[in-house]
């Protein structure tokens, strides 16, 4: 070995192995299987650059064929002092010592309790020679109180002579080098065949035997020589490292669960300063109030300081609508966040959304896109990888959800198993209503929040979500909204005409009416309103934008109603009563003093004479003539007029 300041360069076989923490015969295989001991690489005056070389009658071998530990470690021990007894032999003492020391730390407690047993032994024998007991009457003594024989003593001590009284433990461990099977040759053309069909991603379902008897079939056609299947094992577990199988077998995702997940302290936020949000679909069957049956979908806002659920709705799917209302619920209760995150769904991605998000990367970002709902709410938008629930911990809450809600007793015959292979045994039998489910649901979200001695940082233990929560919100700065960003959230339908009759609105079958109304009767207006609240006061607004007010729901009454009927009658008689007081006091002038003004004709001009028709209408139809008066008071009668006269008389007379 080299001195201080210099690293050695060349080691025998002995040195390589006790470097190396390997057997002797280990060593050799290594040799053989990485062709340390090529013709090409041995060393000489025509190939300075070998790795190996004869020295002594011995093989020796480069600096260069060790890992690259082992190297750096050579390296840091060379830059140390230099030690008064740094020659060869204590070299390999040293390292002689740091081998044992290092298979015993490695080896099985029933080996290292069978090396205490014998070092028990030979303290026993050496007490006995104390007193002045032979050897030999020693050993058979305590070998037949401790079942060993003598030989076996004798070399126990020849394994532990001229070593230091604290390293015997590690001398005195057995060493099996156990079965060396893998020095069976195997042809490189075999070896990669394996490697190239177990290494693939196909292969994940593949066991290792079956790509061996695929190897098998395939060497008798090649005329490879390959050893057995255990063999060949044990050699992929000793040269392919884990994180190679399990990436190139399982994949990325496998080999990132493999790395130390991330530990991130949650406790540096207050109340409502970030929050993550997700949804879930329910592995329950619903009826919803149309007939139809499915699977609800759960929107769910967490507080990231405590895991708090702060929000929640559900629908049919996961959608923009559903994404607005859960965040106009939570900020309507508890305020304004500074920060969110969300996965990079369409829901969430959406422009009404997160529109003018810088990073919002999905779909045409455009300049003259409108800003999303948490935009205009001035909410710090950061978009993480989705399913990743270190990313967003309100994906742990899905499995509390998924034993505390969905198998809930009351969704009996109505879970559907969270996979096809464990559906239970009276699947499909009924569904949920609605209300039901959503009752039980609320029941659970409570009880999430207020279970008690949560193992979190942030609850230490001793208290609750809500409990947490509450602490931390009665001291934080939190943003309130104003009561007209609350309408912000809410639904728009476009293009709804107000009645012609008395301007009431009408929206899934609910009729809303407000006094303002009135004015607007037969115009098109824009309704903001809650889909799953349709009970709640509606907002009108017109269609250049600006606020009409808001609208009650006017609910039918029973047609036997009497009370209904007078409250409504009260209301109309009220509503006249007020139109007319309204009227009156813009009515500043009575109808007489409007006639009384009223201009007259002018003093000296007559009425004017109607000119005479030019033209006459003809007469049509029946053409009888009219009745004529007496004839002593008609002058002039003629004889024609006479006979008419006296025919018309015949002719009543007979009637």
């Amino acid at each position: 070995m080299a001195g201080a300041g210099m690293t050695q360069e060349w080691f025998t076989a002995a040195e390589m192995a006790a470097l190396m923490n390997v057997s002797h015969q280990r060593l050799n295989q290594i040799v053989e299987e990485r062709n340390w001991r090529a013709r090409d690489t041995m060393r000489s005056a025509s190939n300075p650059n070998g790795t190996w070389k004869r020295e002594g009658g011995k093989n020796v071998y480069h600096l260069s064929l060790l890992p690259a530990p082992i190297r750096a470690k050579l390296a840091a021990q060379a830059q140390a002092p230099a030690e008064p007894d740094a020659d060869r032999k204590a070299v390999k003492e040293r390292l002689a010592r740091d081998l044992a020391w290092s298979q015993y730390e490695k080896a099985s407690d029933t080996a290292k309790e069978r090396a205490k047993k014998k070092l028990a032994a030979i303290q026993a024998v050496e007490q006995l020679l104390l007193t002045g007991m032979s050897k030999d009457a020693a050993v058979r003594l305590i070998g037949a109180e401790q079942g060993f024989s003598a030989a076996s003593y004798y070399g126990w001590e020849q394994r532990i002579a001229g070593v230091a009284r604290d390293d015997r433990l590690a001398y005195l461990m057995d060493r099996y080098v156990g079965r060396m099977a893998d020095s069976e040759a195997c042809t490189p053309a075999a070896w990669d065949f394996l490697l190239a069909d177990y290494l693939r991603p196909e292969a994940k379902a593949r066991p290792f035997e079956v790509c061996y008897r695929t190897l098998a079939g395939v060497a008798k056609t090649k005329g490879w020589t390959i050893p057995s299947c255990r063999t060949l094992w044990r050699r992929v577990e000793r040269e392919i490292p884990v994180v190679v199988r399990v990436l190139r077998r399982e994949g990325v995702d496998a080999l990132k669960r493999m790395f130390p997940a991330q530990e991130r302290d949650r406790s540096i936020f207050h109340a409502m300063e970030a929050i993550n949000m997700d949804g879930h679909v329910f592995d329950v069957f619903v009826r919803w109030p149309d007939g139809s049956i499915g699977r609800p979908c759960f929107l769910g806002i967490q507080d990231l300081y405590s895991n708090l659920i702060v929000g929640w709705r559900v629908d049919r799917s996961e959608n923009k609508e559903l994404v607005r209302l859960a965040i106009g619920d939570m900020v309507q209760r508890w305020g304004i966040p500074d920060c969110v995150y969300l996965d990079n769904g369409r829901s969430f991605a959406s422009k009404w959304i997160s529109g003018g998000s810088a990073n919002r990367y999905r779909f045409k970002i455009k300049e003259e896109e409108p800003l999303g709902l948490l935009t205009e709410l001035d909410v710090k938008i950061t978009f993480v990888t989705p399913y990743h629930g270190q990313a967003k911990p309100i994906e742990r809450a899905w499995r509390d959800f998924c034993a505390t809600i969905a198998t809930d007793p009351r969704f009996a015959g109505a879970y559907t198993g969270n996979s096809p292979e464990n559906k239970p045994d009276n699947y499909g039998q009924t569904a949920v209503p609605l209300d039901e489910f959503l009752k039980v649901v609320a029941w659970g979200v409570h009880e999430y929040n207020n279970r008690p001695k949560r193992e979190t940082a942030v609850c230490g233990g001793r208290m609750s979500f809500q409990q947490a929560f509450d602490a931390s919100y009665a001291l934080a700065p939190i943003r309130k909204a104003t009561p007209q960003q609350y309408r912000l959230w809410l639904l728009a339908a476009e293009g709804v005409t107000a009645r012609k009759v008395d301007g009431s609105v009408h929206i899934e079958g609910n009729r809303y009416w407000a006094e303002f109304l009135s004015q607007h009767r037969g115009d098109k207006l824009v309704v903001r309103f809650d889909p799953q609240d349709l009970h709640a006061d509606v907002h009108l607004y017109s269609l250049s934008g600006a606020y009409l007010g808001a609208a009650q729901c006017v609910e039918a009454a029973g047609f036997a109603d009497v009370e209904a009927g007078r409250a409504h009658a009260r209301a109309r008689n009220a509503w006249i009563k007020a139109a007319k007081d309204m009227a009156k006091a813009e009515q500043r002038m009575s109808v007489e003093e409007v006639a009384a003004m009223m201009p007259e004709l002018p003093e000296g001009e007559a009425a004017p004479v109607p000119v005479p028709a030019s033209i006459i209408r003809p007469v049509f139809g029946n053409t009888a003539l009219a009745m004529q008066p007496e004839p002593d008071l008609i002058p002039d009668q003629t004889p024609s007029t006479l006979i008419n006269l006296n025919r018309f008389l015949k002719l009543v007379g007979d009637e």
